[in-house]
């Protein structure tokens, strides 16, 4: 004979269960909640040395973190613009800086390049610095004055050949992340631009919109409304792939230069020395805000593509880049300017 259980003792046994699951579920986000929001570097206020002006790429990408990071963490997040020597002041400073957390770096290409490009810089980059995170990448575009007759690559790289030397291009400085992508061409190609450098990438944009140079590789975001008031021409991106910014212009690989690529990076650095606890905590907030949708949707308008990767993989990017610059700079002999 089946005996039946008594609706007063199962409906209380089925209805308990998920009231217990949704209770230590709500614990659990409590906790995960407490545990996200607790303070890096002891709570103290932290600083992101930005090695160059206000308002470039860096600067721009190094706010937008900060202020995402200080609203997960309820600690104050500062920037601090030490520019100067295409970023050399600044990266020496944190390099001396005391290794607590409190002092952080946000740097791009010249961190690297400007070690084979000048000779001596009083800090090196893989061994005074601990590695947190490579936040983001961003490609640049090629654009030429209206009155330069090439309206592709093909037509373009046919013109800098029938005039050796003669073409210029404007750069923010020598080893920027304007500078650079021009002289990998430059050594594709193997035929010579003349190198016109300017104090930021405004002016260099300046430059090219007024004619006083043929062209130029300028970030997305600051070329794009130019190209499209027909101020400027574009002739190809510099990343591997098309980008959603600007899905008719093609990448200079497709355009007829195999294997060309650039990106700028960002990465976030320490002091050599930091605690790896420390940098551990500040490299899980720092990759939290780039995944945060806010941030992310923010940097993909400003053509950058959003990471957030774990510090080994900074180690990785320095060294090969690094090789890579230092080739390129010894192959060209490329000097300061």
């Amino acid at each position: 004979m089946t005996r039946s259980i008594p609706s007063s003792v199962a409906r209380p046994r089925a209805v308990a269960f998920p009231f217990v699951v949704a209770m230590l579920a709500a614990i659990g986000l409590a906790a995960a909640s407490a545990a996200s929001a607790q303070p890096v570097a002891g709570g103290k206020t932290i600083r992101i040395v930005v090695p160059f002006p206000p308002g470039g790429s860096v600067d721009v990408i190094a706010r937008l973190l900060a202020a995402r990071m200080g609203e997960m963490s309820g600690q104050n997040f500062l920037i601090e613009n030490r520019s100067g020597a295409t970023g050399v002041i600044g990266t020496e400073y944190v390099a001396r800086a005391a290794p607590d957390g409190t002092t952080l770096m946000m740097n791009t290409l010249p961190f690297v390049v400007n070690v084979p490009l000048m000779g001596k810089v009083p800090y090196d980059p893989i061994r005074d610095f601990a590695p947190v995170s490579l936040l983001a990448t961003s490609p640049a575009m090629l654009v030429v004055h209206p009155s330069v007759p090439a309206r592709n690559l093909k037509e373009l790289v046919a013109l800098v050949k029938a005039k050796p030397g003669r073409m210029t291009y404007s750069s923010s400085g020598s080893g920027s992340n304007l500078h650079i992508p021009a002289e990998l061409m430059k050594m594709q190609v193997k035929t010579d631009m003349v190198h016109v450098p300017y104090k930021g990438g405004g002016p260099a944009l300046t430059a090219v919109l007024g004619g006083e140079v043929d062209l130029s590789f300028i970030s997305l975001v600051a070329v794009l409304p130019h190209v499209e008031s027909k101020r400027l021409r574009s002739i190809a991106v510099t990343s591997p792939k098309r980008v959603p910014l600007a899905p008719d212009v093609p990448t200079m690989a497709e355009s007829g230069l195999p294997g060309f690529e650039f990106s700028a990076w960002f990465v976030l650095m320490a002091p050599a020395g930091t605690p790896a606890a420390t940098v551990g905590a500040i490299n899980q907030l720092a990759v939290r805000a780039m995944q945060s949708p806010e941030l992310r949707d923010r940097l993909l308008k400003e053509g950058a593509e959003p990471l957030g990767t774990p510090p080994e993989q900074v180690t990785a990017l320095l060294k090969g880049e690094l090789a890579r610059y230092t080739r390129l700079i010894r192959e060209n002999n490329i000097k300061p300017e």
